[in-house]
């Protein structure tokens, strides 16, 4: 067994252990497994291990490993989420070769990946990003403007809302992770209540998926504890 297959069920047997810990089901939880900074490789060997779903952050990377991966695994059948922040001259080829995008955070952005997805794919999947704890360096809307840009993305032709996302400021103190994810939640069911069709929450990564599936998420972003450290800086 590779050390990504290894590190694959060990993130699994996590997840199941933290949703049977509040009487949740283990396959309500979803891993995506952030692959930025690792080569194609890399996503070859977690697909042989069967992760399907991969996040990406940064676009002409991204573009190159899903070639590098179409290559080498011709028959593999891998969703490809776009997952971090979106500048305005990348959102067509993000609208024509990813299957999600979990960072819209605002409607112009919002608006352009409709208007760009080709008409030959399904909507595009979207999350709201939101800044829950309102950090300046941080994308995703403000709290109070994320129902708006919900409102708007729902209405979109060629974008199917599903939810929200979001990457609270770190912390190692089990209660703040609950706390910030918990303001998620409910935000996520306040518009659900409000007649939005959302069905997933995406939130928790490698140091906090517990507190995050406590909370309700539905997909959880995995890197490190998968891939392990960073090989080389962020872009």
């Amino acid at each position: 067994m590779s050390v990504i297959a290894h590190n694959l069920q060990a993130v699994q047997a996590r997840i199941a252990q933290a949703a049977r810990a509040v009487s949740r089901e283990p396959h309500e939880v979803s891993l995506l497994a952030v692959s930025k900074t690792f080569g194609a490789s890399d996503v070859a060997a977690a697909a042989a291990a069967g992760q399907t779903a991969f996040g990406e952050n940064y676009l002409q990377e991204a573009l190159d490993k899903m070639a590098a991966v179409r290559e080498t695994l011709p028959e593999a059948q891998l969703a490809w989420h776009f997952i971090g922040p979106i500048q305005s001259n990348k959102t067509r080829p993000i609208a024509e070769h990813f299957d999600w995008v979990h960072s819209v955070d605002r409607e112009k952005i919002a608006q352009r990946l409709s208007d760009q997805r080709p008409a030959h794919l399904p909507p595009l999947n979207v999350c709201v990003q939101v800044n829950v704890s309102n950090e300046a360096s941080k994308s995703g809307a403000p709290l109070l403007d994320v129902a708006a840009i919900a409102q708007a993305v729902a209405a979109m032709p060629r974008l199917r809302l599903r939810g929200l996302m979001a990457i609270p400021e770190p912390s190692d103190d089990v209660a703040e992770q609950r706390a910030a994810f918990g303001q998620v939640r409910r935000l996520f069911d306040t518009l659900r209540a409000a007649g939005l069709p959302l069905d997933t929450l995406s939130m928790g990564m490698s140091g906090d998926l517990e507190a995050a599936v406590a909370e309700g998420a539905t997909i959880v972003r995995v890197g490190t504890a998968i891939f392990g450290r960073r090989s080389y800086p962020s872009q």
